[in-house]
């Protein structure tokens, strides 16, 4: 069972999923991805128990529904509804939803799951981005027909979800990886460490600056403490390789496909971090 991700994600590791595999502990427990997003490399390994968390509720929700299968099947029938009445006004009549905050929270799970997978596919670049006030503001991207999803990735992706019924959450990094033990397998993918203008950390209201990328590293130090074997992926600066100077660090080049402006597209430098 081949399992893709069904959001287009800022950061996703499709494109270094070779050298996370090659880095990744031979024998685990249990696997914890605190910053999940996409879900790139928890699809690739497909682990009988694991821990996913996302600050991000859109996404949470459609995991949410991937292992219900009543919400699945609702939000399957709405996201097929979406694209029937798929149009330029229609995506800026579902994205606006969030602009009435009290009516938005009320709308029951899969209704904010069927949005999620909608406007991923229907906005400019796949790119997912909230304002201050945490709505989502990226444009139309222009297409006359879209699909939210692709028939057998979804069938699949429900199937596993289903099967495996992995603890979902949404809250602190932190937060999410108190129950992991000794043996167990934690990646981390933060929003990474910012380089001028072409770092992409707009995600969720909070932002991701060097005080939480710091509290991360000594979330590594404790759980590395626990006998938590523990791989992070972040940007190649001088502060995070410096936060990490006490574990293995390994370079590689990837290539970002997501960006608002075209030249902040190509190949750049990663880390990957481990404590083993």
């Amino acid at each position: 069972m081949s399992l893709q991700p069904f959001v287009k994600w800022a950061g996703g590791k499709r494109q270094i999923m070779n050298h996370l595999l090659k880095l990744k502990p031979k024998k685990f427990r249990h696997y914890y991805e605190p910053f999940v997003g996409g879900g790139a490399l928890l699809l690739e390994l497909a682990p009988i128990h694991a821990t996913i968390n996302d600050s991000n509720k859109e996404l949470i929700y459609v995991y949410r529904c991937l292992r219900n299968k009543r919400l699945f099947n609702k939000m399957y029938a709405l996201c097929k509804e979406h694209e029937e009445k798929h149009s330029e006004e229609y995506y800026y009549q579902i994205r606006n939803l969030d602009r009435k905050k009290t009516a938005y929270a009320k709308l029951p799970t899969y209704v904010k799951a069927a949005r999620c997978l909608y406007l991923n596919k229907a906005c400019f670049n796949g790119l997912f981005r909230v304002n201050s006030k945490g709505q989502f503001n990226v444009p139309f991207n222009g297409k006359e027909r879209i699909n939210c999803f692709t028939e057998e990735n979804i069938q699949s992706l429900h199937k596993y979800f289903h099967k495996r019924k992995p603890v979902i959450l949404s809250k602190d990094f932190q937060e999410a990886v108190k129950t992991a033990k000794a043996g167990d397998f934690v990646y981390f993918d933060p929003p990474y460490d910012v380089v001028g203008e072409q770092s992409f950390t707009s995600y969720t209201t909070g932002g991701f600056g060097k005080e939480e990328q710091t509290r991360l590293r000594d979330v590594v130090k404790e759980l590395t403490e626990k006998g938590v074997l523990v791989m992070a992926s972040n940007a190649n600066t001088e502060f995070i390789r410096d936060l990490y100077k006490d574990f293995n660090i390994h370079t590689i080049e990837a290539r970002r496909n997501i960006n608002s402006k075209g030249d902040g597209r190509g190949k750049v430098e990663e880390v990957i971090i481990t404590n083993y």
